[in-house]
């Protein structure tokens, strides 16, 4: 009896990963990726990558109700980084108009520059989601999606693809495994019981 009320409050505690933080959850939902990786929470993914080192972010939103987003890739600097594709070139809002509870996808693919080669840059989504005949947007926000060091190494793959066996250019080091929670409750609730 025991073990199953310490596994009802575990999965009670969980987070709910699938969704990032918004505080605006009646107008909108939204999920974030680092190269096709779900950011959970707030978290930022934090990659080393070498000069020339190909990455991606995207946010997938879904508006509740009939609206206008404008989104933007912002960066600090545009040297910092080479524009490969995206539905806007950096620091210009791409706009789309949504139907209630439509999903659009919008995704940008870059590469680091030696500019900054052994320093961090953050990249950083900025958005607003404005209603016909209003003036003033409903939502106007801004996240960090990824903080990248650049490293001084150049990047000797494919210049058009990712190094899908480099754990640095796919995974934050701060990440932990979703499993680990999960499993450290099971193994103190199988000690207890055991005493």
């Amino acid at each position: 009896m025991k073990l199953i009320i310490i596994l009802l409050i575990v999965i009670l505690l969980l987070p709910n990963v699938a969704l990032a933080y918004n505080p605006y959850g009646e107008i909108y939902t939204y999920e974030v990726y680092y190269n096709g990786k779900l950011l959970s929470g707030t978290e930022v993914a934090k990659p080393v990558l070498k000069i020339g080192e190909q990455f991606s972010v995207r946010m997938d939103v879904t508006l509740n109700q009939y609206s206008k987003l404008f989104i933007e890739l912002s960066l600090l600097d545009e040297n910092m980084f080479d524009f490969i594709d995206g539905p806007a070139e950096f620091n210009q809002y791409a706009t789309k108009i949504f139907e209630a509870n439509e999903t659009h996808t919008f995704e940008w693919t870059l590469k680091p520059t030696d500019e900054w080669a052994g320093g961090t840059m953050p990249v950083n989504i900025n958005y607003a989601i404005y209603v016909p005949d209003q003036y003033e947007p409903l939502v106007n926000s801004e996240f960090t999606i990824a903080y990248p060091y650049i490293s001084t190494e150049h990047y000797e793959g494919d210049s058009t693809t990712t190094n899908p066996d480099s754990p640095t250019s796919t995974e934050s080091p701060n990440s932990i495994p979703a499993f680990t929670l999960l499993t450290t409750a099971l193994a103190i609730a199988l000690a207890t019981r055991k005493q």
